[in-house]
């Protein structure tokens, strides 16, 4: 599985992953060893450019010319080897020999060149990845040429502390594709973008990962079958991966998926505070083992939509609701008002701790409370205190009003299903009622919301969060710069939507953007700590994210599945190409 394509997406986790091996699955492949992988929704695109969500088909299909291993340690992948040379600002990649994709056609240095130059770099394609790209104040790109038939080299213009690490970005075949980028559609765009969606034929889809897609049938499953032309062998010479074939399967809600394990019908289920308890009680009687890889790194959290653009001349958030969402008083008593030891004691079953950073604490560049981290423990009186202090006041009715005398009111949106979050909401809620706020609490679909959250722009507040981005901060980038692809709370249009006016970059953003930048150029380690530190003190003092829980992470495996090695970054499946069944 490549790891580092977690680096590269919306984080919105609505998706949650489990592994399973349901036995009517089983039935309708026939005798085929299947192992199953499940989500909550039905994915939007199978184009991994496009895509906004975490979306596990990609996990299984993708390489690139790096990976990483569950740790986040870089290896190998479409590349044997790579050179440094220029005080790091060049990097020669060698290819190995023979690689084809998915359909036997051959991957070569051509390959690499299209998916760099022809899509990632290509500015008519909102590819979310190449703000991770963009090196030094003026937001340069980097330059890629072919050397030979198997060498291929990386130039930057500046020193770039985690360049290496986005080599790991999964290739896409020219032979397949260079014609979609280079025709336009009605409205200009190239055709790429509209490219394989979900209702293409799975034999168009051609990748260089160790499955492909096979079937895909709309709200039950994707199936994916092994790739026989991917690289990989073992020491013996064998062909990996040695599963046959993975079906995702789209579930209803948790429950299900615990529901299908504890019956003897699935292989594995990612264990919910709630289940925990009772599944460790089964695991040695129902043949399984509970896999504990430590705290997340990813983030749970909720944001205030703080845009004040105006699109067709409507403003994206109701002129009123932006006053309150902009104060900064206003978000740091929201922060006072939500009780998080109740919620780690009461969702989380306390298997966890609070968060504050959206940087894991696994992560080296990690500041914590004890270094001077900023943080908001639960303070009623603080948090009355400071509304207040901005203009708000109680009417009659116990209820917060602003100094217009506006009740104040916001719809909290998240994914409907996923249970952990919706008790979350439930319980924010709540808290924020003892502050005289009316929250009304939406769960919906989650295609719903990346849609609200990347196209229309329109909503108050969402509580979700982002994955995957690994030890390494700059994975962040896309959502933490101004500009960047999945900055949600003060969203920039993407190519091909409407434009928008008054759209506002506050100060603070522009020296969240000023520092971050140095901190990518700064190739000393301690300076790079420090830099990152100061971004999320900043981050902590306005509060776009407004941080709750980091949860341990845990899955319940059974025993058939051989060559297990859990790890919170990457889970069950990150070396799938070397795990087997046994009946």
């Amino acid at each position: 599985m490549v790891i580092l394509r977690r680096t590269l997406t919306l984080l919105l986790v609505g998706v949650l992953i489990l592994a399973l091996g349901g036995c009517s699955l089983k039935q309708s492949e026939g005798k085929i060893p299947t192992r199953v992988i499940s989500t909550l929704s039905d994915p939007k695109t199978f184009n991994t450019v496009t895509s906004q969500e975490v979306n596990p088909v990609f996990g299984f299909v993708e390489e690139g010319l790096i990976t990483s291993d569950g740790d986040g340690n870089i290896q190998p992948a479409l590349a044997e080897s790579w050179e440094f040379a220029d005080e790091g600002k060049r990097i020669t990649f060698t290819l190995r020999e023979g690689l084809r994709w998915s359909d036997g056609h051959p991957l070569t240095v051509d390959d690499v060149l299209f998916t760099y130059n022809d899509i990632y770099l290509n500015e008519a394609i909102p590819a979310d990845f190449r703000d991770l790209l963009r090196i030094g104040p003026e937001g340069k790109l980097p330059t890629v040429k072919k050397i030979d038939e198997r060498r291929v080299e990386f130039s930057i213009p500046e020193p770039f502390a985690p360049f290496l690490r986005y080599t790991g970005i999964g290739l896409m075949p020219k032979h397949k594709l260079e014609k979609a980028v280079k025709t336009k559609d009605g409205k200009g765009n190239p055709e790429f973008l509209s490219l394989w969606g979900v209702g293409t034929d799975p034999r168009e889809i051609v990748v260089p990962g160790p499955f492909q897609l096979d079937r895909y049938l709309t709200g039950e499953r994707v199936i994916l079958k092994k790739n026989p032309y991917y690289w990989r062998k073992d020491d013996q010479g064998r062909s990996q991966p040695y599963i046959d074939r993975i079906a995702i399967q789209i579930v209803e809600n948790q429950d299900t998926g615990l529901l299908q394990f504890r019956t003897g019908g699935l292989d594995s289920t990612a264990v919910a505070p709630s289940y925990y308890s009772l599944l460790k009680r089964e695991e040695e009687e129902r043949n399984f083992k509970i896999y504990n890889g430590g705290l997340a790194l990813s983030s749970s959290f909720i944001s205030f939509n703080l845009n004040t653009g105006i699109r067709n001349g409507k403003p994206l958030v109701d002129p009123v609701k932006a006053a309150w969402f902009n104060n900064p008083e206003f978000r740091k008593a929201i922060a006072y008002g939500i009780d998080r030891k109740k919620m780690l004691v009461n969702i989380y079953q306390g298997l966890g701790e609070p968060q504050y950073s959206y940087i894991p604490v696994q992560s080296p560049y990690y500041l914590s409370p004890e270094d001077g981290l900023p943080t908001y423990d639960y303070d009623l009186d603080r948090a009355k205190s400071l509304l207040q202090q901005a203009g708000f006041t109680y009417n009659g009715q116990n209820q917060l009003q602003d100094g217009s005398g506006n009740q104040v009111r916001f719809t909290l949106y998240t994914n409907a299903g996923n249970q952990i979050r919706e008790a979350m909401g439930a319980q924010i809620k709540q808290d924020l009622a003892k502050l005289g706020i009316q929250v009304d609490f939406a769960p919906i679909a989650f295609n719903t919301l990346v849609q609200k959250l990347s196209e229309t722009l329109e909503w108050d507040a969402y509580l979700l969060g982002f994955s995957g981005g690994g030890v390494e901060p700059h994975s962040s980038a896309n959502v933490i710069l101004s500009d960047g692809g999945l900055h949600t709370f003060n969203q920039k249009p993407r190519p091909g939507q409407a434009p928008l006016e008054n759209r506002e970059v506050r100060d603070w953003e522009r020296e969240i953007d000023r520092i971050w930048i140095e901190a990518s150029q700064e190739i000393d380690e301690a300076k790079r700590r420090d830099l990152y530190g100061q971004v999320q003190t900043i981050l902590q003092e306005q509060l776009p994210f407004i941080f709750m829980i980091n949860p341990l992470v845990f899955e319940a495996i059974r025993n058939r599945v051989q060559g297990v090695e859990f790890t919170a970054l990457g889970g069950s499946t990150w070396n799938i190409y070397e795990q087997s069944l046994v009946e």
